[in-house]
């Protein structure tokens, strides 16, 4: 009775990783279209073609950093105390790139200006004494 209850809940978690993974996978195709749909884009300007094997090659490489980069700022927040991650995190990321960090602090200022007065001053008033409860 036993084996079959651990094996109910095994199959519950394995159809979560299976799910995780489909995701994962979804990502990684629509990740690859995009690199795919640059690369022409850019070759195209420059009167060049770009091999299909480097395309794909670089699209892989490409998300794996781009993974790598998630688990980097998801532990810049949590090292901050925070469930999620901010434009300061992904800024702290690009701490070894000077012209990366100064073009993202241009447009973190950039949204920050787009954002509407009302709003800064309700997120000011609740940071002092209010607490928010997460949803």
């Amino acid at each position: 009775m036993d084996a079959g209850g651990v094996g109910g809940a095994g199959d519950g978690c394995f159809e979560k990783m299976e799910t995780e993974e489909e995701r994962t996978e979804l990502l990684r195709d629509r990740f690859r279209l995009s690199v795919i749909s640059i690369a022409d884009a850019e070759a195209k300007k420059l009167g060049m073609q770009v091999a299909e094997p480097v395309v794909a090659c670089i699209a892989d490489l490409a998300f794996k950093f781009t993974e790598q980069l998630a688990k980097d700022v998801e532990l810049f927040a949590s090292h901050a105390g925070r469930k999620s991650v901010n434009v300061k995190d992904v800024t702290l990321s690009a701490h070894r790139n000077d012209h990366l960090t100064s073009l993202l602090r241009s447009f973190s200022q950039e949204l920050r200006d787009k954002e509407p007065k009302t709003e800064r001053k309700r997120k000011k008033s609740s940071e002092k004494g209010e607490t928010s409860v997460p949803g």
